[in-house]
């Protein structure tokens, strides 16, 4: 049976008295997380009346805790760890292609849960841009645009669903702006915090900004749900930290690129790196986010239509043959980055919803979002953590996981060399030149039901550099 989520706002003459969440059948996406049984975990109460606590102007609401959070407990001795797979997405907002929807839904299916990260000037109408007052730039400034109110409408709408379904909404902040010209890589501590709060002001506001009065609010604070994001083309993460945490962050996302092993803390906070992963094909490595594998193939969004599938498929066993070595090496948390896009005719859409089928259901893993790998790690031995820290990428210990205690956590570890991958900088829209005649196939048969992840063929290992060109959403 189809599952199936619903909120029924109840007023009273006072005004808003309770939320009715509609859990939805056994099977349901959500209770599923780190120490779920499995996929088919059942599911809570088909109702649950949760009190309301209207917050500012009534665009949130306090409605007590975020439903189907999975309770992490500290590992036993010796136990494997689950495989963590974090699906995230940046810029989150609903436009005419419907793909926030679109992956709302297909989390339920295969047991996700996703972290969102919402760039807040998708909840401002163009109109009232100048109400955004950008560090480094003039107020109403932003270099993906604003939204119209039918936007902030749709959007606000897939944000309640997503946090209700047991999502993170997380931040990509504001104005999306990059390079040496004022963009986030430049801006102080104190410049981060400004754009920080404007974020979260954004949010607690959209029903006067955008002139919504009669929708249902937000089900949730976003100044305490708010608890990490990933900056635009991952610049800036020094100083942003410095002011992330000071304003309640647990993790950054932001880091310009990592290696697939076990996370660390950096400034307090958790990094959360997207990752280096195979090109099937190529002789090089990219980043796990759909922009670099464009990057790498096409270089335009808009590329050659006869070769658009075996690109889709490329980055499907590129993500595929990462979660692989993972999942049978060191079970290092593997973390996807993308965009609600529809480049190269959506060929990365599918590719993902693909690897979200593919991984999602595999015994011992966890789909989950970044807010629920920190609530594991936070509760997790430190010892076993640094244990974990020092098996390679692909490494599985060498005596088995119940033997994992037997060498020191302090123990001097010395990492084996590795290549720098080649990728293009996060969050950004290719040129649309064509570079290097688009050479370096990937050619293999779509076979869904036939995995191909740890192929590769021999071809050229000079990666693609390109202009970038920022992304602007789609038209509401």
């Amino acid at each position: 049976m189809r599952c199936l989520m619903a909120a029924a706002w109840r007023h009273t003459l006072g005004g808003l008295a309770a939320l009715a969440l509609a859990a939805g059948a056994a099977g349901c996406a959500g209770d599923d997380g780190p120490d779920a049984p499995g996929p088919q975990a059942a599911a809570g109460p088909k109702s649950v009346e949760r009190p309301v606590h209207l917050l500012g102007d009534g665009s949130t609401a306090d409605t007590g805790p975020q439903p189907r959070q999975p309770k992490p407990r500290r590992m036993a001795p010796g136990e494997k760890p689950p495989q963590f797979v974090v699906f995230s997405w940046d810029g989150a907002g609903e436009d005419s292609q419907r793909l926030f929807s679109r992956f709302r839904r297909i989390g339920k299916k295969y047991h996700a849960t996703m972290t969102y990260f919402l760039s807040g000037v998708y909840m401002l109408p163009e109109e009232k841009r100048t109400l955004y007052e950008p560090p480094q730039h003039a107020a109403g400034a932003s270099d993906i645009g604003f939204n119209d109110v039918r936007g902030v409408r749709d959007t606000v709408e897939q944000l309640r669903g997503a946090w209700l379904e047991g999502s993170e909404i997380g931040t990509h902040f504001n104005g999306h702006f990059c390079g040496a010209d004022g963009g986030v890589g430049t801006w102080t501590p104190g410049e981060w915090s400004s754009e920080i709060r404007q974020a979260k002001w954004l949010v607690r506001n959209w029903k006067t900004n955008a002139g919504l009065k009669d929708e249902p609010p937000l089900p949730f604070d976003y100044g305490k749900e708010l608890v990490g994001g990933r900056a635009p083309c991952l610049e800036g993460q020094h100083n942003l930290i410095k002011a992330a945490k000071k304003l309640g962050f647990r993790y950054d996302a932001s880091s310009a690129g990592g290696r697939q092993m076990w996370p660390s803390k950096t400034g307090g906070l958790w990094d959360f790196p997207l990752q280096d992963v195979p090109v099937p094909g190529r002789g090089f490595e990219t980043l796990s986010m759909d922009y670099n594998f464009l990057a790498n193939q096409s270089g335009t969004t808009k590329g050659d239509p006869s070769r658009r599938a075996a690109w889709g498929r490329q980055m499907r066993d590129g993500l595929l043959a990462g979660f692989e070595r993972a999942y049978h090496g060191n079970r290092a948390p593997l973390f996807v980055g993308d965009h609600f896009e529809s480049w190269n005719g959506g060929v990365y859409m599918r590719a993902v919803e693909s690897v979200i089928a593919r991984v999602c259901t595999k015994e011992g893993v966890r789909c989950v979002s970044f807010k629920q790998l920190a609530d594991w790690l936070d509760v997790q031995d430190p010892g076993v953590l640094a244990r974990l820290r020092r098996l390679e990428v692909g490494e599985a210990p060498r005596h088995g996981w119940a033997h994992l205690g037997d060498t020191p956590a302090s123990e001097p570890h010395v990492p084996t060399p590795h290549a720098p991958s080649w990728h293009a900088p996060s969050s950004q829209e290719p040129s649309t030149h064509e570079p290097d005649g688009g050479s370096g196939r990937y050619d293999e048969d779509d076979d869904e039901d036939d995995d191909k992840s740890s192929r590769t063929k021999s071809s050229r290992n000079k990666p693609v550099r390109i202009r970038p060109v920022l992304v602007r959403p789609a038209a509401g």
